[in-house]
């Protein structure tokens, strides 16, 4: 594998990060209001470029620098010939600065102004949300919630402007009530809100435009996360070399599949051995060795019938996938234990998490990747499902702080936590929420930590495949009926670029 880095993937920042990096472009010498136009003017053409038949539009502008931008948006839109409704939720003598200047540039080119009344019938055939952008502070309150709860009742399509009203810019965790916006035009920065938590289902496309404002030239505001980027996958998985053979790409063995559940260890080896693992493995219950070779005679099954026989297997193979089909058992305890006094890497799921969050609290390792859902994490963390959801990039980061290794917190916008920070994956569709799924994932996280010597990347690119193949997957035969066994067959277009 090929060097990988941060350097090659999009930055991702906190709402004060951005308003920082907005103040330094300002006190560098350009305009703030020069730069609201900019923000405008790049909406405008994110707007044009999505609805090009519009013939009517409905600006709601609250009264911060996300209002002026959509002040001045109002404007750029009469001048194109639409029908405008401009709407605020304060009145025009009420705004200031560079605010009131856009709002009179509006004016002078024509634009109508009404102030925002509950009442109001919202007319536009598009309607773009200028309410709060990344000023949200707590729950939206009073005519503002009023005023999302109206965009979203009028079943119109909607463009936000930097990030949906009452959407967190730094959890992707809805305050209370959010516009359902169709696109996000986000500036200057890209926000970590708009890529994890509740944001998939709010934020429509994104279209990040950075104004000319170069981020990462500011060394003392490092990105607080970075977002995986398909173009990875060029450098990861270069040609192999001719002289390579089973012995050199990895063993994997897979332990799990406790009586009665062995359907997610057998997916989880098939997976291995489909992301190009050399030899893979499949430690289960005696019951499922016939299915086993039947479903995929490629992997060598071996009985195991309690803890003496699991003994030292761990030792054997370059990586360990322990928690498919575990359970909580005797029997599942005693192979979770055999895992942990080894030291081989280990990819952990499932019941080998609950396990640790119930009989293993402090362990700690820097050798293994932890793969958690919600669910899993809130019990490792000894908090709420709820809490954890209300920040996952934070719930992510202190169960690394906690447990070391890599941390993959599942679910829409997956994030991973390592020793180069915190990774955002942006692919990955809703036909992915079924059964074994999770196994599949950590099958490909153990093919590729065999290949690899590096369990972050290997982090990376297995969370990635995994969604670019559910992409693929759901994109030949939709969403709805997607399986976790139609993953690996796609998965290796990936693998194969």
């Amino acid at each position: 594998m090929s060097t990988l880095s941060t350097s090659s993937l999009r930055p991702l920042y906190k709402a004060a990060q951005v308003r920082e990096l907005d103040r330094r472009t300002i006190a560098s010498g350009i305009d703030s209001f020069a730069l609201m136009q900019r923000a405008a003017s790049s909406a405008w053409h994110s707007f044009r470029s999505r609805w090009p038949q519009a013939r009517s539009v409905t600006v709601l502008c609250g009264s911060g620098n996300n209002g002026g931008d959509g002040h001045v948006l109002a404007a750029l839109a009469m001048q194109a010939g639409l029908k405008v409704q401009r709407l605020s939720t304060k009145p025009l003598e009420a705004l200031t600065g560079d605010v009131a200047k856009a709002a009179g540039l509006a004016s002078a080119a024509g634009v109508g102004f009404d102030e925002w009344q509950p009442a109001t019938t919202l007319v536009g055939e598009v309607i773009v949300d200028a309410l709060l952008g990344t000023g949200l502070a707590g729950e939206p309150q009073g005519n503002i919630r009023q005023a999302i709860e109206a965009i979203n009742g009028a079943h119109q399509p909607v463009l936000a402007l930097d990030i949906p009203s009452g959407l967190s810019a730094d959890s992707g965790a809805v305050l209370g009530s959010a516009v359902v916006a169709d696109g996000t035009v986000t500036f200057i920065g890209d926000k970590i809100g708009l890529h994890t938590g509740d944001a998939p289902a709010y934020t429509g496309e994104i279209d990040f435009r950075p104004l000319g404002v170069k981020a990462q030239a500011f060394f003392d505001i490092p990105p607080t996360a970075w977002r995986l980027d398909e173009a990875l996958l060029a450098d990861a998985f270069a040609p192999r070399s001719r002289i390579s053979h089973k012995g050199n790409l990895g063993h994997v063995l897979v332990m799990g599949g406790a009586p009665g559940f062995g359907g997610a260890a057998l997916l989880a080896a098939q997976a291995a051995a489909r992301l190009g693992a050399g030899k893979v493995t499949l430690a289960t219950a005696e019951e499922h060795i016939t299915a086993s070779l039947v479903r995929c005679p490629e992997v060598m099954a071996r009985a195991v019938r309690g803890g003496a026989e699991a003994a030292g297997l761990p030792d054997t193979a370059d990586v360990v996938v322990i928690g498919p089909g575990l359970g909580q058992g005797a029997w599942g305890q005693a192979l979770l234990q055999s895992a942990l006094q080894g030291a081989t890497p280990l990819v952990v799921d499932a019941d080998a998490l609950n396990l640790l969050a119930s009989r293993w609290p402090d362990v700690h390792r820097d050798d293994w990747i932890l793969t958690p859902h919600p669910g899993e994490a809130a019990r490792l963390l000894g908090c709420t499902v709820a809490e954890v959801q209300a920040d996952r990039p934070e719930a992510a980061r202190a169960l690394q702080r906690a447990r070391g290794g890599v941390v993959i917190l599942k679910g829409a916008g997956s994030l991973i936590v390592g020793p180069s920070g915190l990774v955002v994956c942006p692919y990955g569709n809703p036909g992915m929420a079924s059964g074994g799924m999770g196994d599949v994932l950590s099958g490909m996280l153990g093919a590729l930590a065999g290949q690899h010597d590096r369990l972050e990347w290997s982090a990376w690119l297995g969370v990635m495949v995994h969604g670019l193949a559910g992409d693929a997957a759901a994109k030949a035969s939709g969403e709805r009926g997607l399986l976790a066994s139609d993953l690996a067959s796609y998965a290796r277009a990936f693998i194969n670029p």
